[in-house]
């Protein structure tokens, strides 16, 4: 099969098409016929050799796809040859084939078209996992999404919206302020020109990808019992100094958070979890990707391209099929 491989670390020019085995079914698996698949920033990180794949993931990069389901392990219920499936992935997305335990699939509904099925699962399970499970987001509260604007900051907004919380996002332009408020968020701070803390203080939830940079700031800005969750590191590793004495009068929680890593057992209940509580909302339409741009699959370098220069807005699709 068809598949994005690269020799060794790099930029973006070692990415290229090349012909792979497809991989082994698998007890507890499907395999799926990959129309499309998208681009995050841990594929970034993985094609420059600072983010490797979990233990027994594909060293192809891509952590989520949408495609046809072509063949079914004999233990899997619920799946058959010919459904439209969209999963979440380990790795091994920007492929023609991907095989993938039957928990981290959800059925692609008719409302979403492959291209946006292809680039919902990682962010907006990523969202929910981070805002309504681990943060435990209240109908009324107030959330923080540093980059507003990201795949991961857009399914964010969706998703609190929904949920009845007001949601306030950071963006590096005016124009992308001015998208995120189209896009339903309620206050968009341009943070190269504005104060988060101030603008944002008493905030009840912060979902940063930013780290160590922010996170002294971050808790500046929460008001009593609040939460930050910290999901990447994007400026960069480090140490920060934090006050103990107001995080403890003020009752804050710092919780840090990956998804990629988790066992398949973990995402599992996770998928069936936000299915439970946003599966109405997906089937109708009201859950769907951002979609920035669609690049063929052997255009992985530029779409590697385009979001290294952080002037997307939404996901960046790879079409495979």
């Amino acid at each position: 099969m068809r598949a994005i491989v690269f020799d060794q670390p790099g930029d973006e020019s070692v990415l290229h098409i090349g012909e792979v085995d497809p991989p082994p079914l698998v007890s507890g698996a499907i395999r799926i016929r990959v129309h499309a698949t998208a681009v995050n920033r841990a594929d970034l990180l993985q094609r420059q050799g600072l983010y490797p794949p979990p233990p027994g993931a594909s060293p192809i990069l891509g952590m989520e796809c949408a495609g046809e389901v072509i063949e079914v392990a004999s233990d899997v219920r619920g799946w058959r040859t010919g459904d439209r499936a969209m999963a979440l992935l380990p790795g091994g997305g920007y492929a023609e084939e991907a095989v993938v335990d039957a928990g981290s699939a959800m059925h692609v509904p008719d409302a979403l078209s492959w291209d946006e099925a292809g680039a919902m699962p990682e962010v907006f399970l990523t969202a929910y996992l981070n805002v309504f499970e681990l943060a435990r987001a209240k109908r009324g509260e107030t959330l923080l999404i540093h980059g507003g604007g990201s795949g991961v900051g857009t399914a964010g907004t969706t998703l609190a919206k929904l949920a009845g919380l007001k949601v306030i996002v950071t963006a590096g332009s005016k124009e992308k302020c001015d998208r995120c408020v189209a896009h339903g968020a309620d206050m968009a701070i341009n943070y190269r020109q504005e104060d988060f803390v101030e603008r944002a203080h008493g905030t009840d939830i912060i979902l940063d990808h930013i780290g160590a940079e922010y996170l002294a700031r971050d808790l500046r800005a929460l008001g009593v019992g609040g939460r930050v969750v910290i999901i990447g590191m994007m400026g960069g590793p480090g140490r920060v100094e934090i006050d103990v004495g107001s995080l403890l009068a003020n009752r804050q929680q710092i919780i840090g958070s990956t998804l990629r890593a988790r066992s398949k057992e973990e995402k599992a209940g996770i998928v069936a979890r936000f299915l439970q509580r946003f599966g109405e909302d997906l089937r109708a339409g009201r859950v769907r990707p951002v979609i920035d741009r669609v690049f063929p699959l052997e255009k992985a370098a530029e779409a590697h391209r385009r979001m290294k220069t952080n002037e997307h807005f939404g996901k960046i699709v790879l079409r495979v099929a």
